[in-house]
């Protein structure tokens, strides 16, 4: 039986992050729903694009580089937690919940990076 993409633990990780992060967006005032939480989005979206991608590639090279670009939008996704609860969109709990799931899927993100390199 083949493996599929929903079997990679990275993918379940980060599908919660994204269930997560749009629930909480939506506590978000409705003056930065249309700017702050669309680039909050992309940036998680693309995230998922490059683990999709990195599953997809049979070149090590190629999975490096797409699991490199994820790692560049979990940071970014770590900037946008952290404006969010300075700008007190969110408050401590959501903001440790968010940095949990986005800590959760770092770790996934180098068992697999550490596989590419062997």
């Amino acid at each position: 039986m083949t493996k599929q993409v929903e079997d990679i633990k990275i993918y379940n990780v980060y599908m919660s992050l994204i269930s997560y992060i749009e629930m909480i967006t939506e506590k978000f005032p409705k003056n930065v729903k249309c700017g702050f939480v669309n680039i909050i989005k992309e940036s998680l979206y693309d995230g998922m694009k490059n683990i999709l991608c990195a599953y997809k590639s049979y070149e090590k090279k190629d999975k490096l580089s797409y699991l490199n670009a994820l790692d560049i939008n979990l940071k970014m996704l770590k900037v946008y937690a952290r404006i969010s609860y300075k700008k007190k969109y969110i408050n401590v709990k959501n903001y440790e919940a968010w940095s949990r799931k986005i800590n959760n899927v770092c770790i996934s993100l180098g068992s697999w990076v550490n596989l590419c390199l062997k």
